[in-house]
């Protein structure tokens, strides 16, 4: 079956699980019937994450992505087939090798497509969550959506969700109590880490576990070569980025990306008082070692999930012993990631700000910072196989 997608303009893919939020409500307020199709499970190597989403109104216009290919046709067929019947589907794509030549999908991975209407997207109980998850995904309280998904043989099926927010209330229900205790547990730790994840609970179940948070935000104090590139690399990376400096010849509008923040103010004054939310990265990087402590003093107090001090050991053990004397908590100062950024062994601003977020990338998605190129023992089983 042939079928057409539509294509994206540059700018148009919305692969950001935020823009889709946004445009669900959009089309909730049209009066446009949508179905919502989501990655719940995967198993090896597949061309997208769980978690990803592609929404599919009733004029055939597509939102996000689901990894291109006969997979997000089938998915797009579907939908459309549901929009006209009624229901919901879950449905299983195996990536096999002539699959991935013929349409570039990854091979050797599985993928659970779970699709249904917009309606029924974001209610749990009697409670339509789409504000919460709109307020969570701009600056509000981030929330986490769970749903349980039960085998049934080779199938996987829905079968029931709950909602946990950061400060523990919840609701919903997935039919047990000791099943709904568990389950919130696991939504708030993977609240915390802020990546959807699908966990096993037992042989027959798994929980996807589905985060909402706000866009990462990088507030660099220190405006001088280094946090230039940091700000520039960040950009590019689709970070929120803030600068602050209290130079006028540094925290200059024209040396930074259009899109960046400059703020022009007293370092620790705009660090005690700008908007800073959970899903913030805050990196000091000043031009001396008392301010590089006072600023880290006032950012140990936000509610930033990181916080990173660059410079050398030497400077990184004067500044926690002078954070210590003053009387500030130890597992805080032991929070901050000091000297930060993982050993790349580059020297240059640039190459700096690439070691930096490469740290920041892996606190967002539990990385393990390891070289993904396989290794011998691998290599020689996959070889093997082929000869």
């Amino acid at each position: 079956m042939s079928i057409a997608l539509r294509t994206y303009p540059p700018g148009e893919t919305l692969t950001d699980v935020r823009e889709l939020y946004a445009r669900m409500a959009a089309l909730g307020r049209e009066g446009r019937p949508f179905a919502v199709a989501t990655v719940v499970r995967t198993v090896g190597s597949t061309p997208q994450v769980v978690g990803a989403k592609m929404l599919i109104d009733d004029l055939g216009r597509t939102y996000g992505t689901l990894g291109g290919g006969c997979v997000e046709g089938d998915a797009f067929a579907e939908a459309k087939r549901i929009l006209e019947e009624g229901g919901t589907s879950l449905r299983e794509y195996e990536l096999t090798e002539e699959l991935a030549w013929d349409t570039g999908l990854v091979c050797g991975g599985t993928m659970w497509i779970n699709i249904e209407p917009g309606t029924t997207a974001l209610t749990i109980g009697d409670r339509d969550l789409l504000p919460e998850v709109l307020a969570a995904s701009s600056t509000g309280t981030p929330i986490a959506l769970a749903t349980l998904l039960r085998k049934d043989g080779h199938d996987v099926v829905p079968a029931g969700r709950l909602y946990v927010e950061q400060d523990g209330s919840s609701g919903g229900s997935l039919g047990d109590p000791d099943l709904d205790a568990r389950s919130r547990d696991l939504a708030a730790e993977t609240l915390r880490a802020g990546t959807a994840r699908t966990t096993a609970l037992d042989d027959a179940t798994e929980l996807l576990v589905e985060p909402i948070v706000a866009k990462p935000h990088l507030v660099v104090a220190g405006a001088g070569h280094v946090g230039l590139a940091l700000a520039k690399l960040a950009h590019s990376l689709d970070y929120d980025v803030t600068v602050i400096d209290d130079r006028p010849e540094f925290a200059s509008r024209e040396r930074f990306p259009d899109g960046v923040e400059v703020v022009r103010a007293d370092m620790v004054e705009a660090l005690t008082s700008l908007p800073i939310g959970w899903n913030a990265f805050i990196v000091v990087a000043t031009r001396g070692h008392k301010l590089d402590a006072q600023c880290l003093r006032a950012a140990i107090g936000r509610p930033a999930r990181y916080i990173g001090l660059l410079g050398s050991k030497r400077k990184t053990i004067l500044i926690e012993r002078m954070l210590r004397d003053e009387g500030l908590p130890e597992e805080r100062i032991r929070s901050v990631h000091a000297p930060v950024g993982l050993d790349l062994g580059g020297r240059t601003p640039a190459e700096i700000a690439l070691s930096v977020l490469a740290e920041l990338s892996m606190e967002r998605y539990g990385g393990s910072g390891r070289p993904l190129r396989l290794g011998d023992d691998i290599y020689e089983r996959a070889v093997s196989r082929t000869r």
